[in-house]
C-alpha cells in the first residue's frame, strides 16, 4: 500500500503522514456497478481513490436518483465527515462507475491527522470546496439549462470519465442519473442520433461528435 501512496499522494502529503495512512488504511477493490455506500447507513471510513471513479447519487421520495458528480483518481468525499460528525445516517449513495482501488481511512483518524498534519487539513479543506462546487453546477444544470443541453453535458463529463468513444448506458440509467424519464432521454438520444454526433447500439452509445 505504500507504494500506492507515494505513487498518487506524495506530491500532496509528507512522508510521516504517508506512513500512518499505511498503516490504519485498508485497500480495497470494488467492481463497476458495486455499492459502496447506501443512504441510511453510518459511515466508519472515507475513501482514497487510487484508480477508477465512484459516482455519487441523491434519492427522492419516490426513489428516483439523481447524479451529483463523480469522484476519481486522487479524490475523497469530504462530504462523508459531515455525517459522521453528528453521527447521522449518510444522505447520499455511492456507487462504483468503474472497477476502482481506494483507500478506506477510518474516521477516527479523521480529526487527529487534521490537528497534526496540515497537508491533511488542506486536502479535506479542498474537498469540500470541490465537492460545493461541483454540487452548485449540478444545480445551475438543473434550474438554467434546457434537458438537451444536460444530456450533451453527461455524455461529455462521461467520455472524459472512462477515456472512451463508447458508453455502456442504457437509456434508462441514463434517465435514473439525470432525474427524468426514459421517453425523454430515448427522444433526445434519438436527436442526437440524426443529427450525426452518437450512434446508438444495443446496451451501448458510441460518441462521435459532441462538441
Amino acid at each position: 500500500m505504500r507504494a500506492l501512496l507515494e505513487q498518487h499522494y506524495a506530491h500532496i502529503f509528507e512522508p510521516n503522514l504517508l506512513e500512518e495512512i499505511a498503516k490504519a488504511g485498508i485497500l480495497k477493490e470494488v467492481s463497476e456497478g458495486e455499492k459502496l455506500m447506501d443512504i441510511g447507513q453510518y459511515i466508519t471510513a472515507m475513501p482514497l481513490l487510487v484508480s477508477g471513479a465512484i459516482k455519487i447519487l441523491r434519492e427522492d421520495a419516490q426513489g428516483d436518483e439523481l447524479l451529483l458528480y463523480f469522484l476519481e483518481k486522487g479524490d475523497t468525499c469530504a462530504l462523508t465527515l459531515s455525517f459522521n460528525r453528528g453521527q447521522r445516517k449518510s444522505e447520499i449513495r455511492a456507487i462504483a462507475e468503474l472497477d476502482t482501488v481506494l483507500i478506506m481511512i477510518p474516521i477516527q483518524k479523521m480529526e487527529e491527522w487534521s490537528s497534526n498534519y496540515k497537508s491533511w487539513r488542506n486536502f479535506i479543506f479542498d474537498s469540500y470546496q470541490n465537492r460545493l462546487m461541483e454540487m452548485l453546477d449540478t444545480i445551475d444544470s438543473i434550474a438554467f439549462m434546457r434537458m438537451d443541453e444536460r444530456l450533451l453535458r453527461y455524455l461529455r463529463d462521461k467520455q472524459k470519465l472512462v477515456q472512451s468513444n463508447f458508453l455502456s448506458s442504457t437509456h434508462q440509467d441514463i434517465a435514473y442519473e439525470m432525474h427524468t424519464s426514459r421517453v425523454v432521454i430515448s427522444r433526445l438520444l434519438k436527436k442526437l442520433e440524426l443529427e450525426g454526433r452518437i450512434k446508438i447500439q444495443r446496451n451501448k452509445i458510441e460518441l462521435l461528435a459532441l462538441d
